[in-house]
């Protein structure tokens, strides 16, 4: 029996697919929905996603008995509808559409109008006594089937309409004769001919049989490879086609099309939202042609029309119970439903629309926390323009996609692509937007365009990616020839800087200020609501004070990374460092020879014993000033440090702070010009030369596997030393303050537990002298970064020293990789694009690889210290996926940038629900 491949939209439920977006893809899932809810939905049928697999299994041919299915399914619509395809009478013409199971807008391909030929286009003109309409009608049809089917350049017609409309002296198309229209048919025809080789298809069912092909074939096309790629959305869905009876909104002014939300896709306002374009196309509106009307103008011009609408509208909502993006045609006065699917929306929108809807009892707690998507928090946290700056506004459109950006403009999206990777920030400015460009959107920092509305392609694409995007800016006029725009008189060149306000839609010349947003009151309930269900901590990754009180401001439950090096770098206290380094070697090696002749002392006698102490008096006095600026220096940054460890540790009062100790090679803090080194030099009383020798004897090969880490703490405990007496002061300090302090030590780059040892007694020990002098003792942890893939296989016998864990990612990705995460950049999209790894590992974590370390870490750490705390600190603890497998192999907390502490949060929750069956983040996940 073969394989059932079509299913009428009447019949979609009735047959057993449950409506399955797994198998008619979310747009024939909603048809069939509406369809059997007796909504007005044009008749058709849906082409599974399972024959475009199997299409693509085949050799890309079609699987036995889906063009019989195609056939029959046919025959029945004509039988619903009255039409006949082909027909010289009453003729039926088709849609044919894309449709996956997740949301791809603008990613694949439509043909309106299928079925027109010379025979049925006579018979359109007759049937609605319009011949201008009819011959519009293949107009489109020629154009569109002629790019997206035979691959025929859309600027070859677009070009030849554009003389035609310029020799009549008219701007819009709507200006555009019969008579001129009917000529464009058949200079389109010549186009296609001398562009192909072959004559346009005039057989309706040769034209379905190339469109349907042409849908399964955009499901491989670049622009949807490049958005499953963004989204991590699988390659092996495959598309669902959708066959639908056409009606026209171009039929004049009683006819129209558009597109709405059943609530604001920008604010989460509970409001219809959306526009429509009178005696229009649905691809009049979305392409930006036309500057169409808001959604509220229908309510005066088709009043009747506009209240079914609303009831359509809000009757979806309830049924569904999120907001739906909604798609109608409305022919001579009658409203058609053309689509309903969850609509895409700003970060913003999407936490307001899910705490509102449990306020309003359409859904519960759980499912409002699954409905907001981590990443969509991000879009909260963004940067937007200080409202006390003076800024230059040259020009305002429409407020497409909020947020701030500014970036180099750029009007090549393939030029965006290349820029972006050399680190340069973009703006892609376009006249408008196409999925072509889809790549340099992804790319730049924000979008700019000249037409289009809220609902064009570049907003409703920019809104899905959260980034900033002012559409419909008539103000800009974009030459593209000489890669510049003018706007109210102003003129702004390729590689000029301008900034863009994605909420209010003014473009801003120059790189304006930016501040971080305020957080508003349904952000802070969702998260009050995240605290209830998720078991995972959540801390952050702060060096400052400043970080840490932002960091609890975003709800971090501790610091789980700071990084004392960073403080090194602030204002001249890194002079105090590189004295520190640069006599450190000099004064070492005196002290070395200090103690092994005081050790040779110790066993001489007589004239021998006097010889020897001699030369501990010259090597002492030779190693005066070496020891004056090397404990200078230390004296100076303990001093610094302790300060900024005070300040930490008030900022996170209850909450536990996790300290390393240096890291990085010296070599990171030394100077390496000629100018500044002198500078130094004469600072510190060094001869210049002597102070170049030092800083090249301090070139490393391979510095990420050198001196640095533990190994630095082992062959100088001063440096241990003094951290630690700054934390241990600064905590009894703060505690006399009424302030609780839980202060943790963490050594880096252990890979032996002698190291640990080594450095645990030092830190023990200052901990002791830091109690015993100040009358006054805090309690506190010492643990290690498991970073090296040794450190993981030994994790047993490090947790008999260590008191807790952290998984540095960053490095233990690095060495389980063998990848320099510096320098494989140059390869590493390749990669993903090839699909060699699903994702950049330093991203998003290797749960198969370097997850097995982690594991391997977790199970032999716990099986010395069943209550051993472990958490994790690199770049993956604010990546949702990975945040989700730190809760499953039962980690403590993550740790992440203090602006992505929310999305972490959230991301804790959503794990913790995926275990719950039945749950929305389970079936989010399992999706």
């Amino acid at each position: 029996m073969l394989q059932k491949y079509v299913y009428l939209f009447a019949d979609g439920k009735a047959e057993g697919t449950g409506v399955s977006k797994d198998l008619l893809g979310g747009k024939g899932a909603g048809l069939a929905e509406m369809t059997s809810a007796g909504l007005p939905v044009p008749p058709g049928f849906t082409i599974t996603t399972e024959a475009c697999n199997a299409y693509y299994a085949d050799g890309e041919r079609f699987p036995d008995g889906l063009w019989e299915e195609v056939k029959s399914a046919l025959a029945r619509v004509e039988q619903t509808t009255g039409k006949r395809f082909g027909g010289d009478a009453n003729p039926l013409l088709v849609s044919v559409r894309s449709g996956a199971k997740f949301s791809m807008p603008g990613m694949m391909d439509t043909v309106l109008n299928l079925g027109l030929n010379e025979t049925t286009l006579k018979a359109l003109g007759r049937l609605t006594g319009n011949e201008r309409f009819a011959y519009d009608a293949y107009r489109r049809f020629i154009q569109l089937f002629g790019k997206i089917v035979l691959g025929v350049d859309a600027e070859k017609f677009e070009h030849r309409f554009n003389e035609h409309k310029a020799r009549l002296g008219v701007a819009e198309d709507t200006g555009v004769d019969a008579a001129t229209l009917a000529e464009l048919c058949r200079e389109y025809k010549v186009i296609v001919r001398e562009t192909t080789g072959r004559d346009f298809p005039d057989d309706p069912h040769e034209q379905l049989n190339l469109a349907i092909r042409a849908v399964f074939a955009s499901w491989n096309g670049r622009r949807a490879r490049d958005y499953r790629r963004t989204y991590k959305i699988p390659d092996n869905l495959g598309t669902a086609v959708n066959v639908q009876t056409m009606v026209f909104g171009n039929l004049g002014e009683d006819s129209g099309t558009g597109v709405a939300f059943t609530r604001n896709a920008s604010t989460g306002e509970r409001e219809l939202y959306g526009e429509y374009l009178q005696n229009a196309q649905g691809e009049d509106v979305v392409a930006g042609i036309r500057t169409p009307k808001k959604i509220a103008q229908l309510r005066e011009e088709m009043p009747e029309v506009y209240n079914q609408f609303v009831q359509v509208a809000e009757r979806l909502e309830r049924h569904y119970r999120d907001v739906q993006d909604l798609e109608f045609t409305i022919e001579r006065g009658h409203l058609w439903m053309l689509q309903t699917r969850n609509a895409k929306r700003t970060g913003g929108a999407a936490v307001k629309i899910a705490v509102d809807m449990v306020e309003e009892g359409l859904i519960d707690k759980a499912t409002a926390i699954g409905r907001v998507e981590p990443s969509q928090l991000d879009q909260l946290l963004h940067p937007m323009i200080d409202p006390k700056a003076a800024v230059e506004v040259i020009a305002v459109g429409l407020p497409a996609s909020p947020g701030a950006a500014q970036g180099k403009v750029v009007f090549d999206p393939d030029e965006a692509e290349e820029l972006a990777k050399t680190g340069e920030k973009v703006i892609l400015v376009r006249i408008e937007t196409s999925p072509e460009d889809f790549h340099g959107m992804v790319a730049a920092q924000a979008i700019l365009t000249a037409r289009g509305g809220m609902t064009s392609h570049a907003a409703v694409v920019a809104r899905g990616m959260g980034k900033c995007c002012v559409a419909g800016c008539g103000d800009v006029h974009i030459n593209y020839a000489t890669q510049q725009f003018t706007a109210n008189g102003v003129t702004v060149r390729k590689g000029d800087h301008i900034t863009l306000d994605g909420s209010s839609g003014r473009v801003i010349l120059g790189s304006a200020p930016v501040v971080q947003p305020e957080i508003g009151g349904s952000f802070r309930k969702l998260m009050e609501w995240v605290n209830d269900f998720r078991s995972l901590g959540v801390r952050a990754n702060a060096d400052t004070p400043h970080d840490a009180t932002v960091a609890r401001s975003f709800g971090a439950e501790g610091i789980g990374l700071c990084r004392t090096e960073h403080m090194f770098f602030e204002g001249d206290r890194i002079d105090s460092v590189r004295q520190m380094i640069l006599v450190s070697s000099e004064y070492k090696n005196l002290q070395n020879q200090i103690d092994a002749a005081e050790a040779e002392a110790a066993k001489a006698s007589g004239e021998k014993k006097a010889e020897i102490k001699a030369r501990i008096r010259e090597l002492k006095k030779r190693n005066k000033k070496p020891s004056a600026l090397y404990h200078g220096a230390l004296d100076q940054l303990l001093e610094l440090q302790r300060e900024d460890f005070a300040g930490i540790f008030r900022a996170m009062d209850g909450y536990p702070a996790t300290i390393r100790t240096l890291d990085p090679p010296l070599h990171e803090f030394v100077p390496h010009d000629d100018a500044t080194l002198r500078e130094l030099a004469k600072k510190i009383r060094m001869p210049f030369k002597e102070a170049k020798t030092r800083v090249s004897s301090l070139h490393e090969f391979n510095p990420m596997l050198g001196h640095r880490g533990c190994r630095l703490g082992i062959a100088y405990p001063e440096i241990t030393a003094m951290q630690a007496r700054a934390i241990f002061e600064a905590a009894v300090q703060v505690k006399r303050e009424g302030i609780t302090v839980k202060p943790e030590i963490m050594i880096p780059l252990v890979s032996n537990v002698n190291e640990l040892k080594l450095q645990a007694d030092v830190v023990r020990q200052a901990a002791e002298e830091v109690a015993r002098r100040e009358g006054e003792s805090v309690d506190y942890l010492v643990g290690t970064m498991i970073e090296l893939p040794r450190a993981a296989l030994t994790a047993n016998r490090i947790a008999e020293v260590a008191e807790f864990f952290s998984f540095g990612t960053n490095d233990l990705t690095q060495t389980a990789l063998g990848l320099s995460r510096d320098d494989a950049g140059k390869f590493l999209p390749f990669y993903v694009e090839k699909k060699i790894f699903p994702d950049d590992p330093f991203q998003t974590l290797d749960q198969e690889g370097v997850g097995q370390l982690i594991e391997m870490g977790v199970q032999k750490g716990r099986a010395v210290k069943s209550d051993l705390k472990i958490g994790i600190c690199g770049e993956h603890g604010g990546d949702p996926e990975s945040v989700g497998y730190c809760h499953r192999v039962g980690m403590n907390y993550v740790s992440c940038s203090p602006y992505r502490v929310p999305i972490a949060l959230l991301a804790a929750a959503q794990a913790a629900m995926a275990e719950q069956p039945g749950s929305a983040a389970a079936a989010r996940t399992t999706a």
